[in-house]
This record gives C-alpha cells, structure tokens and sequence, in this order.
C-alpha cells in the first residue's frame, strides 16, 4: 500500500512561520504531485497550494506571496513553507496526492491524516 507521511505545523504567533512537510511512500517507479488544503473550524476545506502533473505550482491567493511550495522528486516529498503567518491560517491542513496512472490503491484514500496549524496573536 501507499503511505502519506505528513510532519511539520505547531502554533506560533502572528507573523511568525511553520512548515510542512508531505511525503509520500510507494513504488519507485510512480510519481507524486503532492497539493496542501486547509479546514477551518466550521468551514469548508479549501485548497492552498501545490504542483499540477506539469509541475507548475499553484497558490491559493491568501498565500501568495507568503508560502512557498517545493518538492524533493527523489524523495516523494513536497515542503510548505509558511511565513508572515495570520490569524486566519489557522486551520487544519491535508496533503492531497494526486499519483501517475495506476499508483495508488483504488481503496486507499489519498488524503493525508492532517496538521494542525495554530496561529495566535
């Protein structure tokens, strides 16, 4: 089976950072496009960034121009970098992975488990 390893998050003050980190564990022969989501208490999941399967990255634009997203190809890993953190990041965050053809378990979901990420003034 496939395993997503997510790590990183904790609680820090406003304008202060964080990192994620999403990693994925399967065949070598598959490749990964790993994307971050967030939940708020009470509201929907939305998206935040990540790669497409060209690897072009992609930003949610509450983000922009404050998280950077990077990968490690070799490693099946992909960072979130989280700077000049607000109040409204808070939230719950989920590595999405989308995989290439016939990689993941059709069983398996390819949401990770979650982070929390806290951020207090």
């Amino acid at each position: 089976r496939v395993k997503v390893v997510e790590s990183g998050g904790g609680s820090v003050e406003a304008g202060g950072s964080l990192s994620l980190t999403c990693g994925v564990v399967g065949p070598a022969h598959c490749t990964y496009w790993m994307n971050w989501y967030r939940q708020a208490p009470g509201k929907e999941r939305e998206f935040v960034s990540g790669f497409d399967r060209r690897g072009s990255t992609k930003y949610a634009e509450s983000v922009k121009g404050r998280f950077t997203i990077s990968q490690d190809k070799s490693k099946k890993t992909a960072y979130l970098q989280m700077n000049s953190l607000k109040l409204e990041d808070t939230a719950m965050y989920y590595c999405l992975v989308d995989s290439s053809d016939s990689c993941w378990p059709l069983d398996q979901s390819n949401w990770g488990q979650g982070i929390q990420v806290t951020v207090s003034s």
